[in-house]
């Protein structure tokens, strides 16, 4: 019987970010699923691990020309993502906006097509949640949510990319459950949160197709009070 979480056809995934907390799990998911990794690290890790089947880069999306870590691949996912430290969110460096325009820009030219990456549910509705979460958290990330906004606008202008931009909720830890709602732009009314293993594993599945091409899925599932009520979430929101 075949495994289900294995494709008929292995793919070259380049993964950018994938020391973060999404990118480590869409290496992880990606392999579960049978695909080749090549995952880009803003500084590479002490522990590479030893899967022959993942190769191991650095790169500064800001800086680097990034053809040759682009080259030959079937798809490219960008986890990439700030901290949320104060200092950070005050002035967030323009990972989204102008690290997504490198990429874009190095699968041009290397003729690479399927794009999947990161954005924010809140991007599009900021009036999703309770009180108590949308006040501090608009205040502290609307910069970022602003950036990711300027990302949408410029990959919908894109003609040679077949993008996806995932909206989730505000992201926490936890294994993948793969119950999660899957809805356009927006999560569900009722919930605020998005596992990085969930995001991670919708991610990869888009990654082999042709699922939400141009478009902004949003994702996202109901989790227990200790982890989506006011402590969890705004201890998670101070650092």
């Amino acid at each position: 019987m075949p495994d289900p979480d294995q494709t008929d056809r292995p793919l070259t995934l380049v993964i950018f970010g994938a020391s973060g907390g999404t990118g480590a799990r869409a290496v992880a998911a990606a392999r579960a699923r049978g695909h080749r990794v090549r995952a880009i690290h803003h500084e590479m890790p002490e522990e590479a691990g030893d899967d022959p089947q993942v190769t191991r880069d650095s790169a500064d999306v800001l800086q680097d020309d990034l053809r040759a870590q682009v080259r030959g691949a079937d798809a490219v996912l960008s986890c990439l993502g700030v901290g949320n430290d104060p200092q950070t969110l005050l002035d967030p460096p323009p990972l989204y906006t102008e690290g997504t325009a490198a990429i874009c820009e190095a699968m041009r030219a290397e003729g690479v097509r399927r794009l999947v990456v990161i954005s924010a549910s809140f991007v599009a509705d900021r009036d999703r949640g309770p009180i108590w979460f949308k006040i501090p958290a608009m205040a502290a990330l609307h910069l970022v949510f602003e950036q990711m906004a300027e990302m949408e606008r410029q990959l919908a202008s894109e003609k040679d990319l077949d993008w996806t931009a995932v909206r989730p909720g505000w992201l926490m830890e936890g294994e993948a459950t793969r119950d999660y709602r899957v809805q356009a732009d927006v999560i569900p009314k009722g919930t605020i949160r998005t596992r990085h293993a969930d995001l991670a594993d919708f991610m990869v599945r888009l990654a082999e197709g042709t699922d939400w091409l141009r478009q902004t899925p949003a994702l996202s599932r109901p989790e227990a009070p200790g982890d989506s009520g006011p402590r969890a979430v705004l201890e998670e929101m101070v650092g």
